[in-house]
């Protein structure tokens, strides 16, 4: 009998194809009946370098590409960071894997071979939300714009434009390369990102994807839909420095969140719990409030 065969799509950096590797190992252990095959392409995401995501129209330039070539029938299937991924999704192509969670939390890197903060250089960062909340941590260093995938940045850093960076744990963690990390913030003083730590698997609607049960983790899925619809209720879709965090405890969730008000250019932080069933109620109810300033 012929074996089916699944082709993934991934970008084309470093870390993306180790993510993708990740869920096929996963699947090929738990199916070895299914051939598998990695596409990787470059997204409009990776290829402007010189802008901060939030003025080059947010997260979907890292999906574009890969959405049109599910669209198509090039790939079966799309693997993502699940935080670099739009809040509006198409019903064509729903999200129908999550990874179990990889540490979620934001890192201070500093430069390779260095053991201390060099605050005459700018701190990197690519994200407005981690921008937001390093003030209050180091309101003395002046932090600049650092865009590029995970290992463009480490460069920038290792070349001297930069006294340090803020990247997400999971990357490098996925790398190997846990040495780098100089310190983990907690999620009270930097909030991450919706679904930061989170594999996602992208696919076409009315497919049979039942082979993909070896890859989701139910706490996962759980924590994403209600990180995402913290942030989706705050139309923080694309670009807006949105944080969402959702940890369970047994039956019970907490969830922390910061909104950014455009208009003062202030932010808010706060949390709620409850029961884990209610998690994107509860998150709804969060986000209502911050926005609210309640």
């Amino acid at each position: 009998m012929a074996r089916r065969k699944i082709i993934v799509g991934s970008r084309d950096s470093k870390l993306a194809v180790a993510q993708s590797q990740l869920v096929m190992n996963q699947i090929a252990e738990a199916h070895p009946e299914i051939e598998l095959e990695l596409v990787t392409m470059k997204t409009t995401g990776d290829i402007i370098l010189d802008k901060r995501l939030d003025k080059i129209g947010g997260k979907g330039l890292f999906v574009k590409e890969l959405d049109k070539a599910l669209m198509e029938g090039k790939i079966d299937l799309s693997v993502h960071s699940l935080k670099d991924m739009p809040m509006e999704i198409s019903e064509e192509l729903p999200l129908i894997a999550f990874s179990k969670r990889e540490n979620p939390l934001d890192v201070l890197v500093f430069p390779e071979n260095s053991s201390s903060e060099n605050k005459k250089l700018p701190l990197g960062t690519s994200s407005l939300r981690r921008e937001l909340q390093l003030r209050e941590i180091y309101p003395d260093w002046k932090v600049e714009s650092v865009r590029g995938n995970l290992q463009t940045r480490l460069s920038k850093l290792d070349s001297g434009k930069y006294g340090s960076i803020i990247l997400a744990y999971a990357g490098i963690a996925r790398l190997g390369m846990e040495e780098r990390i100089s310190r983990i913030f907690t999620a009270d003083e930097i909030i991450p990102a919706a679904g930061q730590g989170i594999i996602a698997v992208q696919g076409r609607a009315g497919e049979d994807y039942s082979f993909l049960d070896c890859v989701n983790d139910k706490h996962s899925e759980i924590c994403a839909k209600t990180e995402r619809a913290f942030v989706t209720y705050l139309d923080g879709g694309c670009s807006s420095p949105i944080g969402a965090f959702a940890e369970i405890t047994g039956e019970e969730m907490l969830i922390r969140g910061l909104y950014y008000n455009e208009e003062s250019q202030e932010y808010v932080k706060g949390r709620i719990s409850g029961n884990v069933s209610e998690g994107e109620k509860l998150a709804v109810e969060l986000a209502k409030k911050l926005k609210d300033g309640k």
